[in-house]
């Protein structure tokens, strides 16, 4: 790190406002020989007080680049714990290029993705866990994603993991000086004693695991498939669920041919709704195609609204794709209720053998009854505002894996106590899952594994 690099931070495109960030030893010299102030004199800019801001030019040999704003910052208190500087420039696509090119003229080389957030955490401005937060910012989708990854990035999971590490060590601590010092630290009763102290360890790690099941959904969104036969109603529906008319809508059976994906926001929970191609035989090619890529959307869904036409009884082929569905993920959508209808909960759930509280009637065309539908849902994912505001879930499948692993090191203790193990046997497992929860926040993660996860991150963060 003793080179000095450059990149925007804000995205090159036509905006107001441009950030470039330049970091290392050198970005004070540099940035000394291109600015000058609004007189056109060079600026001694290592003598100005950090946490202020300049105003003055960025210019080359023959003329003036551009109007700018720089923010001074001195290591170790910046993002990446080196002198930094941000310049504010416009935001234009070519200035931001020829700002960049002026500072690779200079010495300055292009940062790689993810370098400042790779530098802030190899000089110990923040763990693995927050660094992999930056990111989850960045790409969070709804506020329940948002407010998850902000409390990532003040360090709640580091906490949590430290404590484990702490009762870890602790624990392997007393083993081993036990083990050298025998005549004056006694094990005896020592190994029913661990185990008791271990049970609500793994429990803790045991609920951080399971909490990953609802962290899937905050990052990625529920996947919910609108499925049925033709002409159900299935892109009315979607069309009232996101308030616009996204997907078309016609008469005509079998309209949709491919999937169609849109995003929402219920409450807490973000949903990915996919309008697929009625399920129907047919020997039409590409719908043919669509009906086949609808089957595989059931199958990887987390929720599916199984919608059926009200108007009429239900048909064999409702039976075939109800046989399609895990009955677990499935809501059954009862659509056209504005019309004479002669289906209801009853019938459906007696037909299908269904819970009937899993049963909605709507008119997608109406926005009837959409409500219902989305209380439905929330209460089908048992999750409230409360759980997303109080609780930390974790959404990183790196996380997970790690998290599972220390869980059954420490499962594996237990075990050998069980099984009446010498103490020794002990601390190779306790270790095992102290070096892994080291994984997760970077203090016994390797060179490789550091690359990789940086190498994911966009350029400029």
């Amino acid at each position: 790190m003793n080179d000095t690099i450059a990149a925007c931070a804000s995205g090159i495109g036509n905006a107001g406002v441009g950030v470039i960030r330049v970091s290392g030893p050198e970005c004070y010299t540099v940035l000394e020989e291109i600015f000058r102030d609004g007189k056109g004199r060079r600026v001694s800019l290592s003598q100005i007080p950090a946490y202020t801001a300049k105003h003055g030019y960025l210019v080359n040999e023959k003329h003036i680049v551009d109007e700018v704003l720089l923010i001074l910052f001195r290591g170790p208190h910046s993002y990446t714990g080196e002198d930094s500087i941000e310049i504010d420039c416009h935001g234009g696509s070519f200035v931001i290029r020829e700002i960049l090119k002026l500072l690779f003229a200079n010495g300055v080389r292009p940062a790689d993705p993810g370098e400042f957030s790779k530098r802030a955490f190899l000089n110990g401005k923040m763990d693995l866990s927050q660094a992999e937060a930056v990111m989850d910012i960045i790409s969070s989708g709804s506020e329940a994603a948002l407010s998850n990854s902000l409390r990532q990035l003040q360090g709640k999971l580091r906490s949590k993991i430290d404590e484990v590490r702490s009762e870890i060590l602790y624990r392997t601590a007393f083993i081993e000086s036990a083990l050298d010092d025998p005549e004056h630290i006694s094990l005896e009763g020592y190994k029913e004693q661990l185990r008791e102290d271990l049970l609500p360890v793994i429990d803790k790690l045991r609920e951080m695991v399971d909490s990953a099941v609802a962290g899937n959904y905050i990052r990625d969104g529920i996947k919910t498939v609108l499925a049925g036969q033709p002409n159900v109603g299935k892109s009315t529906l979607l069309n009232a669920l996101i308030g616009t008319n996204r997907a078309i809508v016609t008469n005509i059976p079998g309209t949709t041919r491919d999937s169609l994906e849109e995003r929402i926001n219920l409450g807490p929970l973000p949903l990915r709704l996919i309008d697929t191609a009625g399920i129907r035989e047919t020997g039409e090619e590409i719908e043919a195609i669509g009906v086949n890529r609808a089957k595989g959307q059931i199958a990887e869904a987390d929720l599916v609204l199984f919608l059926l036409d009200g108007t009429g009884e239900i048909s064999e082929e409702d039976r075939e794709i109800f046989g399609l569905l895990n009955r677990e993920k499935t809501l059954c959508v009862i659509n056209k209720s504005d019309l004479n209808t002669k289906l209801d909960s009853e019938m459906v759930a007696a037909e299908f053998a269904f819970a009937k509280e899993r049963i909605i009637a709507i008119s997608a065309k109406e926005e009837t009854g959409i409500t219902e539908l989305k209380k439905a849902i929330q209460e089908m994912f048992a999750v409230s505002e409360e759980d997303f505001a109080e609780r930390e879930y974790i959404t990183n499948g790196r996380h997970t894996l790690l998290l599972k692993e220390a869980k059954e090191s420490l499962c594996q203790v237990v075990q050998s106590i069980d099984m009446g193990m010498p103490e020794d046997f002990f601390t190779i497992d306790l270790m095992a899952a102290y070096e892994t929860l080291g994984k997760l926040t970077g203090e016994t993660a390797g060179e490789d594994l550091i690359n990789e996860i940086f190498s994911k991150f966009c350029t400029g963060k």
